[in-house]
């Protein structure tokens, strides 16, 4: 149990210190991938998102999505795959924690109802250790 705790701090200091994730969604029977602003509460992770977005329709249809962050600096630091499943939140706390004035060009604050957030929940996630090590988290 020890070991999953040092790798779930391992990846929670990854996500801490990355802003953006290439984030995959499933369109049809096929991924669909976009750079994403990235925020989390520890292994909780979070995207904002624009309610009339495609990315918003397809994780309506389905809910399995995948994130990659950490190896766009050469992989300094280790890297890590997610793969979860993610709902569409209208959460008070959760919107107005997140809301940054830089979305004032999309919305017109965190009461928008087009702005909403995405929570992930992870079911499996890969860690790569800055040394190359490989290790695997899975709920």
């Amino acid at each position: 149990m020890e070991a999953r705790i040092v790798m779930e701090q391992n990846i929670v200091k990854i996500l801490d210190h990355h802003e953006f994730c290439a984030f995959a969604t499933v369109e049809g029977n096929r991924p669909k991938q976009r750079y994403m602003m990235l925020y989390n509460r520890g292994l909780s992770i979070y995207l904002v998102a624009d309610r009339k977005t495609h990315k918003v329709e397809e994780l309506e249809d389905n809910p399995h999505v995948s994130l990659l962050f950490g190896y766009e600096n050469g992989s300094a630091g280790g890297w890590a795959e997610i793969e979860g499943t993610c709902s569409i939140t209208d959460n008070r706390e959760l919107r107005e924690h997140f809301w940054k004035p830089e979305f004032k060009d999309k919305f017109t604050g965190p009461d928008d109802p087009d702005y909403v957030v995405l929570k992930i929940i992870p079911v499996r996630i890969i860690h790569v250790s800055e040394g190359g090590e490989r290790h695997e988290w899975i709920e």
